[in-house]
């Protein structure tokens, strides 16, 4: 499960700067400045996470059961969250409206907030 985990945070990682990378500068004369900031936060979701997903592949300190729980719940939630939030940054570049995929959005920060519980709840209930 390790392996999985962190070869999935360093494709979100190296995903991330890609992303960035083109949104500064393919995207930086195409798109409004408040839709870059959007793009960018999507960006900069999906590359902490990738970090979360790092630190939770190289622990000892967490259960493998509880590991993949929030690999899933992260992996959803990135691609709702940062996934949406692409599509809705850069809606006005294709002939398809993305914004039905809008209320996706909460549901994948809602996903990400629950990978972050649940290590929480773990340490919290954890003893010693």
């Amino acid at each position: 499960m390790d392996r999985k985990i962190i070869l999935t945070a360093t494709f979100l990682g190296t995903m991330s700067i890609v992303l960035g990378a083109f949104g500064a500068h393919a995207l930086k004369d195409v798109l409004a400045e408040n839709q870059l900031i959007t793009f960018e936060t999507g960006v900069r979701y999906q590359m902490y996470h990738a970090f979360f997903l790092l630190f939770l592949g190289t622990t000892s300190l967490v259960p493998e059961k509880t590991k993949k729980i929030i690999l899933y719940l992260v992996l959803v939630g990135i691609l709702f969250f940062s996934g949406s939030i692409y599509l809705l940054a850069t809606n006005s570049l294709t002939s398809i409206d993305f914004k039905f995929v809008g209320p996706i959005t909460p549901i994948g920060g809602l996903l990400l907030i629950a990978a972050w519980t649940v290590l929480f709840l773990y340490f919290l209930k954890r003893k010693g």
